[in-house]
């Protein structure tokens, strides 16, 4: 299992998969193809379905120019190794072919020519989380330190800068004001929402403030905003809003935020592992849920929960989203998106407060609960992953 800092990618929104893997595989073929006159470049499935929406056009522009690269849509071909895949070709200054390459965004930020999730350096020995369960409690150790025990040293330096730029994000989302890009004009939220949350009080004040950091993050990732893929654009705004609120009410210093990222990071790393966070490939339950799920066990071990407790938040975090549909408006990030980030998060404390009642002891493990989000994902027809042709996004474009 790959090391947790491939689940943690700083850069632009607003999609891991439409965004930061398009532009990642342009930067590629543009270096390797240095000498081209001009570029091709065409988008297939899902890439080419919601690609505007997602700004897919802007962030391959941005490499390989707009005076020099035209874009070709289609939505009507889905190649067999992905739904998100692209052709890139080059040409000389006599308009012959002098490159030409076909690859993926699997999602995540991450390429791969067969649609395939490549295997990388395996990092740790274990890919279960019931694996991991039975290492920690053979060595009494909390998940934080098994990812110690396994990471290179660097690691914590990588997660301190992750938190710093969620937080910024944060920051930045409950002060910007105005409408978001793309065609809804939908207007941002975040800064009223922190506004009024300031009037509440208690239980209430911190559920309304959970409400607004998500909003925040994920109207900055609709934006084109740096944030931090957890585990991808779309659902970026889940663990920054807990652990920004848990930091600011509960006072948890910034090592104790850093601990729990390294437990995100490993919960999410055996989801992508078993399963997927591409919402292309299973639908907004690989995003929104493994987000939560994610949160919810880091959160439940920031508040000393024990591991078997973290593992059943975890999995309530994603028990609960199963069979969410990727059912994008226009295919802009925004609707549901954003909302679904606010009310994840709020679901992600409620899991760590059960589990933390609890003694850890239950039926339905993680490691099922993510087999069966892997199942459900295939089941799901593709209008459902990352269109914009069913769902909500097929009631609002018939009105």
């Amino acid at each position: 299992m790959e090391s947790i800092k491939e689940i943690f990618k700083i850069g632009k929104g607003p999609s891991s998969s439409h965004t930061m893997g398009p532009r990642m595989a342009a930067l590629k073929f543009k270096a390797e193809n240095a000498g081209a006159a001009r570029f091709g470049v065409t988008l297939y499935g899902s890439l080419a379905a919601t690609g505007k929406g997602h700004m897919t056009d802007r962030a391959i522009l941005e490499v390989l120019g707009e005076e020099t690269c035209k874009i070709n849509w289609r939505p009507d071909v889905f190649l067999p190794q992905h739904p998100n895949g692209m052709l890139f070709e080059a040409y000389d200054y006599n308009g012959q072919k002098t490159g030409s390459w076909t690859t993926f965004s699997i999602g995540g930020g991450d390429i791969s020519d067969t649609g395939e999730r490549p295997s990388k350096k395996a990092v740790y020995p274990h890919t279960k989380m019931e694996q991991v369960l039975s290492w920690c409690r053979d060595n009494g150790t909390t998940f934080w330190e098994y990812v110690s025990m396994y990471e290179e040293s660097d690691v914590w330096d990588y997660l301190s800068e992750v938190w710093k730029v969620m937080r910024n994000a944060v920051e930045r989302g409950i002060e910007n004001e105005g409408v978001l890009p793309g065609g809804l004009c939908l207007a941002r939220k975040a800064a009223s929402f922190y506004l009024k949350a300031k009037g509440f009080q208690g239980s209430m004040q911190r559920r309304a403030m959970t409400f607004a950091f998500a909003l925040g993050v994920a109207e900055e990732n609709a934006s084109g905003g740096i944030i931090v893929t957890a585990p991808t654009c779309g659902s970026c705004g889940v663990m920054p809003a807990v652990f920004y609120l848990n930091q600011k009410f509960y006072e948890f210093p910034d090592k104790k935020i850093i601990k729990a990222l390294a437990t995100a990071g490993l919960i999410g790393t055996i989801i992508k592992k078993n399963a997927s966070i591409s919402g292309a490939e299973v639908g907004c339950q690989g995003e929104i849920g493994s987000a939560c799920c994610m949160t919810a066990g880091a959160s439940t071990q920031l508040f000393g929960g024990t591991p078997n407790q973290v593992e059943y938040a975890a999995a309530m975090g994603m028990e609960h989203f199963l069979g969410l549909t990727c059912d994008p408006i226009c295919g802009l990030v925004q609707i549901p998106c954003i909302e679904r980030n606010a009310f994840a998060a709020t679901r992600a404390v409620d899991a760590n407060v059960y589990a933390l009642m609890t003694d850890g002891t239950h039926r339905v493990s993680f490691d099922n609960v993510i087999e069966v989000m892997k199942r459900t994902g295939r089941d799901i027809p593709s209008l459902y992953k990352e269109t914009a042709a069913g769902g909500l996004a097929y009631l609002m474009s018939k009105k």
